[in-house]
């Protein structure tokens, strides 16, 4: 696999074309994934199959497993991961992807990532890993830097919404990047 750099890959054709990259295996290349890790400090995971591609459940297991181990063959020191809100708790014993109201196009990827965190993220030890989970609903808006975090339960305002925008979910990630406060463990934001 080469090595290549995309630039504009937030915009629209860039972000076409980065997953079209990013279909071709480089993402399940873990040889090649350890090579380019190694040369890193510390790896933060966005990747998502797609929300419309039918199999976002077995790629997304399939992916995060070629990531996961490339990150422990790398030796990199921490391993940070955009996680899912699905697996939040709303009340003891239940979890938000179990609720009437969640989209049932959008479970199959909500599901994948929630196993990714029990199957995949819980029982490692070798490698410090993160897994950030959102608030219910994330969307571009304002960074504001002010928001709650908490652990396993999903935080919602005074009126029942859970709510956080792109901006500050980024903010908490790289705050977590630079400060190390979690290890090894899931945390989550919200207003």
């Amino acid at each position: 696999m080469k090595k290549i750099v995309i630039i504009g890959a937030t915009g629209y054709v860039g972000s076409a074309i980065l997953k079209e990259a990013l279909g071709r295996g480089s993402v399940t290349d873990t040889d090649f994934l350890s090579r380019e890790l190694a040369k890193s400090d510390a790896v933060i995971s966005a990747f998502n199959p797609g929300w419309s591609n039918p199999n976002i459940y077995e790629e997304t297991l399939e992916g995060y497993g070629s990531i996961l181990c490339a990150v422990r063959n790398s030796g990199v020191h921490r391993f940070l991961m955009v996680g899912g809100a699905g697996s939040l708790l709303v009340a003891p014993g239940r979890q938000l992807m179990d609720e009437p109201d969640v989209p049932k196009k959008l479970l199959p990827g909500i599901r994948g990532m929630a196993k990714v965190y029990t199957d995949l993220l819980l029982p490692e030890k070798s490698v410090d890993w993160v897994f950030l989970s959102p608030a219910a609903n994330m969307a571009p808006g304002e960074r504001t830097g002010k928001f709650r975090l908490g652990k396993d339960e999903l935080i919602v305002d005074e009126s029942g919404d859970s709510n956080i925008s792109v901006e500050d979910f980024a903010v908490a990630m790289i705050d977590e990047l630079e400060q190390e406060k979690h290890h090894q463990e899931r945390f989550t934001l919200g207003y």
